[in-house]
């Protein structure tokens, strides 16, 4: 067991988190390399460094934003902006975190207000590797989780000018109460996102996935009749209420759910990452990447790191020195 403090206990799982993350996945013959937001991905940048390959010099970080694009710069990184990628480039592995996992990878993202640039960094990358650490938990068996178990919210980017009608949207489709998104500063008013927009932090009760659905029940396909549905979308694209998974009872599939929001007039973006991930995206012949991680890795705060990849669950891939 660790002897640290918990804040050092927490710096040092994520640590071990980047650590084992870049050493599995970083390739320094890259030309493009993307990199998120928040504490975690600060020692990513910091391990891709210390690998002193001459190679690093000629690679371009894609930044999810103006945080990420600074650590990028502290490092002596070369970095390019989003935009600024030829038209048919693809990133090759993006690093991010994330606030959220559940097994089957599905993520929530968001909590530091740049998911709209992560999930264009995440879906232009041949690959998305999240860098985590659950410093609350121990047994690394306790992993397994649903979204919205631990994190509280669902972070949505609106535009200020609807944010009202995007709360209402929300609370029609069974969100407990969300809340616009406030400054730290006493009167410093809702925070601004690097596209000058709001942050809605919307609580729902934990998603489903679909193995939690009755065996052999499916979610039946879009009844098509083109009238509106609640979230402010069209029934044939997206939600009937009376239907398991699809809003019955306040539950929801994952999917279902960031569909049902992305279709709401206003939301820029969701703080759902789901679907398809870069690798299975490109398997089936398209040409972007997907939204999900093809592996998520956790430091632990006993020093452990547990990786869970796509279809296979959590393994112990780096055990304590201290054990």
């Amino acid at each position: 067991m660790s002897t640290l403090d918990p804040a050092a206990a927490i710096e040092s799982a994520k640590r071990a988190a980047a650590i084992r993350a870049v050493a599995d996945h970083f390739d320094a013959t890259a030309r493009y390399i993307g990199i998120g937001s928040g504490s975690t991905i600060v020692y990513v940048v910091e391990t891709i460094q210390a690998l002193k390959d001459p190679r690093i010099e000629k690679i371009q970080f894609v930044p999810t934003g103006y945080q990420s694009r600074k650590v990028i710069y502290d490092a002596g990184l070369q970095d390019i902006k989003y935009d600024s990628l030829p038209r048919d480039a693809m990133i090759e592995v993006a690093f991010d975190g994330a606030d959220e996992v559940d097994e089957e990878l599905n993520c929530i993202k968001g909590g530091g207000a740049c998911l709209y640039q992560e999930k264009l960094v995440a879906t232009r990358a041949k690959k998305f590797v999240c860098v985590a650490a659950l410093f609350l938990f121990i047994d690394h068996r306790k992993l397994r989780t649903r979204l919205l178990s631990n994190w509280p919210s669902i972070p949505v980017e609106v535009e200020p000018l609807a944010a009202s009608t995007v709360l209402v949207a929300l609370e029609r489709l069974g969100s407990l109460s969300p809340v616009l998104r406030e400054g730290h500063l006493a009167k410093a008013g809702p925070i601004k996102t690097d596209q000058d927009n709001f942050i809605i932090d919307a609580p729902f009760p934990p998603l489903l996935l679909h193995s939690d659905l009755p065996h052999g029940q499916q979610v039946p396909p879009p009844s098509g009749t083109g009238t509106k549905a609640v979230g402010g979308g069209i029934d044939g694209l997206g939600t009937n209420l009376n239907e398991l998974g699809r809003g019955k009872g306040g539950q929801w599939l994952v999917e279902e759910l960031a569909r049902e929001i992305k279709m709401i007039e206003g939301v820029l973006s969701v703080g759902l990452f789901c679907g398809v991930n870069g690798e299975e995206m490109l398997a089936k012949g398209g040409s972007t990447g997907g939204q999900k991680p093809v592996a998520a890795y956790f430091g632990m705060a006993n020093g452990d790191v547990v990786v869970r990849r796509a279809g296979e669950g959590e393994v112990l891939v780096e055990k304590s020195k201290e054990d």
